[in-house]
């Protein structure tokens, strides 16, 4: 099972969660991930992609785990675009002081500083691109509200981010869950959509080693 290789004990398994919590629990974690400190963690791409090969309704998996379309879509962008909401309102309140919190066991300052370098370097198209880059996913809209980015630009990125990402990915998974090759092995598709959602945080820490081994500042731009 995925368990073994996405999460310990299986309690972060996409296939877990949607056997365990359906439709509603889909949503809540697409929810937290998009803006909620907690929610960085969350295995939004995974899930996505998952879901949306059991909307195709493949004969390899149970029938109770095959999953409505539509509702499914909607549901996922709704969430990922209030989620996001959230999280830019959570930023505007909490504003500089969220910088100066120290580190604890679901609170890093190296996240809040990942997201903020993300943000200098790509302005407000940031929302949309961080969608689609784990933990930057999460602190991109907070550090939006923070940074007081005007309302109606972060509205509208985040409408067209939010779009992209819960209708791309999930009907990626769907039209590709009807692939024969693919739905026997579906494991390994989606670890490999995990390994490539990964690469732009591997990338950046690439980028910040050798930029630290060469003595030379990181240039954002």
């Amino acid at each position: 099972m995925l368990s073994t290789v996405l999460a310990a004990g299986g309690i972060l398994d996409p296939e877990h969660l949607i056997d365990t919590f359906g439709l509603l629990g889909i949503f809540a974690v697409v929810f937290a991930e998009s803006g909620l400190l907690i929610g960085f963690f969350l295995p939004g791409d995974a899930l996505l992609f998952t879901a949306g090969f059991f909307a195709s309704g493949p004969s390899s998996i149970p029938e109770s785990l095959h999953l409505p379309l539509l509702p499914l879509v909607l549901g996922i962008w709704v969430a990922a675009v209030v989620g996001d909401q959230v999280g830019y309102a959570f930023g505007q309140r909490v504003g500089p002081a969220l910088f100066k919190r120290p580190d604890s066991r679901f609170f890093k300052q190296s996240n809040v500083e990942k997201a903020q370098e993300f943000f200098d370097r790509h302005g407000p198209r940031a929302i949309v691109l961080a969608r689609f880059v784990p933990i930057v996913r999460t602190f991109a809209p907070i550090t939006a509200g923070v940074s007081n980015m005007e309302y109606r630009t972060f509205v509208r990125w985040n409408v067209i981010g939010g779009t992209i990402w819960a209708f791309g990915v999930t009907l990626l998974g769907y039209f590709l869950g009807q692939v024969e090759l693919i739905a026997e092995n579906i494991e390994l598709t989606i670890v490999a959509v995990v390994g490539l959602s990964l690469l732009p945080v591997a990338f950046e820490v690439l980028r910040h080693r050798r930029a630290a081994k060469a003595g030379s500042p990181v240039n954002p731009g």
